[in-house]
């Protein structure tokens, strides 16, 4: 397989475990776009602190309450000094993690869903494999082969526990901003990936700390989720003498998400198997070893 189309693969794929979870946990920041430009300060005390801790906390569950909601998302994945963006809207199920999107990567369009931890692409005329239109990959396999436990960084029920962990400490407020018209408050956290289900295979992936930033509406939803992780991949020594040469040594993925359109009708069929190749297996090849 070529580079390019490697590359490619890496961003729709990191579009898929974005969405799988729904509202992860991540890193970074992206920018105030629209902000009026107030920050938090210290002199509010303890008690805007508790305040914004429980808003955060309280911002899973708000938002789930929804059902569903449009998404809209830009991802760039980055490793060996070479980089891949992708770009993709749709809409996902908040409940269960379930999505229907198209992406674009690298000006070509990819039909996506995910169904059950099971993601399906329809890839660009010419790309699919054996002429059938649409791959699969069963992302729960997958992660489960990789030491991810029962995928609970894709499980939505877990990802809101992962806020619902975090103290006083770790959430400060960083001010507003204006995201897609509606006016958000904007908190940043850190969250101890010790204390993760699965912490310690996580924490050689991705390092002891997630910082994460999110910009929450009025009514306690969230309007955008910013995640800037550093993907950790085994050392020279851990790998064969043929894959030490290729493999790089780290990934880096920022992905941002915004949220609108609450409630919208949302179907998500699996395509007709006799279309269908299933990717799991070559997933896990490609995977061996890495994060």
């Amino acid at each position: 397989m070529s580079r390019a189309g490697n590359g490619r693969r890496v961003c729709a794929l990191g579009v898929a475990g974005v969405l799988a979870g729904t509202v992860l946990t991540g890193c970074g920041e992206d920018g105030d776009t629209g902000g009026d430009g107030a920050r938090g300060t210290s002199s509010a005390g303890g008690a805007t602190q508790e305040q914004g801790t429980q808003a955060v906390r309280s911002a899973y569950d708000r938002t789930a309450e929804e059902d569903t909601a449009k998404v809209k998302l830009r991802v760039r994945t980055s490793a060996q000094g070479a980089s891949e963006s992708a770009d993709g809207q749709g809409v996902v199920d908040l409940d269960d993690g379930d999505s229907v999107m198209t992406l674009t990567v690298r000006g070509q369009r990819i039909e996506q869903r995910v169904i059950d931890q099971v993601l399906y692409q329809k890839m660009p005329k010419g790309q699919a494999p054996d002429g059938k239109p649409w791959i699969k990959i069963d992302l729960g396999k997958v992660a489960r082969k990789q030491g991810a436990g029962d995928n609970s960084m894709s499980d939505p029920a877990r990802s809101a526990a992962y806020a619902k962990a975090i103290t006083d400490k770790d959430v400060t407020k960083k001010g507003t901003a204006t995201i897609g018209g509606v006016r958000t408050t904007h908190y940043r956290v850190s969250v101890d990936v010790a204390e993760l289900p699965d912490g310690e295979t996580l924490r050689k992936q991705v390092g002891p700390a997630l910082p994460m930033d999110v910009w929450l509406d009025d009514e306690g939803r969230m309007r955008r989720q910013q995640l800037d992780m550093t993907l950790k991949t085994p050392t020279s020594a851990e790998r064969s003498a043929a894959d030490a040469s290729s493999a790089p040594q780290r990934v880096t993925v920022r992905t941002v998400m915004d949220f609108t359109g609450f409630g919208t009708a949302m179907e998500a069929d699996e395509p007709p198997a006799g279309q269908v190749t299933d990717m799991t297996g070559k997933a896990l090849e490609q995977g061996k070893g890495q994060s």
